[in-house]
């Protein structure tokens, strides 16, 4: 196959890429500064001569936007919206005008785009979208404007030779330096990985190969569409997860932050506390509901592999 990758230069797209090329497939990855063969200029933004990698592709997974490690402040929030929404319209509109487009468009979406709860899992079918919380700070219903918008660009497409799937994911788990799982192992390995603010808020994750399984696995799905949640099927409460992380590592003891302690470091580290303290209780309803079958649905065998390929 040939697989379009509009941002795949992060982690998520590094991921995919590797595994995806080892399979022997064509990888084409659309990035702002190309600077390897496989890559294409694009802007994001406006239709291009990148236009014609989609023209003739089996498959376009869109992962551009920019990165929600930061902190949530008016401009950052508006970046995040704009590179999204205008990336994914553009997606959208080289689809639309390709004589041979792809057979499927997998956009990445987001597990924010359900409500911080601690009573129910949410799945596809009976998940609270986000929003309307009370109790929180008002900048996290800007956070589920995003992902609905950017969901809204996707179904409002006009592509209909081809199949599209919103992937609603949660916070995949890698070795890979700099992504969420080598972030929390530093602080884990500090003896700063305790409950935050209690620790009863869920966390939702999904291992690498799980992640990559998945979506080659939806690829294949011509039967699937709409969103899809990609999460293992136990999240956990944030105080057992750091729990098992430092036990993977060995590590005993986890010091406890309270919430303007969160905030501090988050503000150290150039992040949000949304990222800590939002509860993302998200299950995947319809992944089990179609068969299939994960490698980690437990994050201490997770966290044990990552440990153990992070060590190597």
């Amino acid at each position: 196959m040939k697989i379009v990758i509009p941002g795949g230069t992060g982690q998520i797209g590094a991921s995919l890429t590797r595994a995806f090329a080892a399979d022997g497939h064509e990888v084409v990855v659309l990035t702002r500064r190309p600077t390897r063969d496989g890559q294409v200029a694009w802007d994001g933004e406006t239709l291009g001569k990148w236009a014609g990698a989609i023209d003739g592709s089996d498959v376009v997974i869109n992962l551009a936007g920019r990165s929600v490690s930061c902190r949530y402040n008016k401009a950052n929030l508006t970046e995040m919206m704009r590179s999204r929404v205008r990336s994914a319209r553009v997606v959208g509109e080289a689809i639309a005008a390709a004589k041979e487009p792809p057979r499927a468009w997998l956009q990445m979406s987001t597990a924010t785009v359900y409500a911080h709860r601690f009573d129910a899992p949410n799945d596809e079918a009976t998940g609270v979208i986000g929003g309307l919380e009370t109790g929180v700070p008002g900048y996290w219903a800007y956070s589920v404007d995003i992902a609905t918008a950017w969901e809204r660009e996707l179904n409002e497409a006009r592509t209909p030779r081809t199949r599209k799937v919103a992937l609603r994911s949660a916070i995949m788990m890698s070795p890979d330096r700099g992504g969420a799982f080598d972030v929390l192992s530093r602080l884990a390995r500090l003896g700063l990985g305790g409950p935050v603010a209690g620790g009863t808020q869920y966390v939702s994750w999904i291992h690498e190969y799980d992640f990559v399984a998945a979506v080659a696995f939806l690829i294949g799905r011509q039967d699937i569409s709409g969103p899809v949640n990609l999460a293992a099927p136990a999240p956990e409460p944030q105080r057992d997860f750091m729990r098992e992380l430092r036990g993977a590592w060995g590590i005993r003891v986890g010091l406890p932050a309270t919430k303007w302690m969160a905030e501090l470091g988050a503000f150290a580290i150039r992040s949000d506390t949304e990222l800590l303290l939002k509860s993302r209780r998200v299950v995947p309803g319809r992944l089990l509901a179609s068969g299939f079958e994960f490698t980690y649905s437990g994050w201490t065998q997770a966290a044990r592999d990552l440990v153990q390929r992070a060590r190597g």
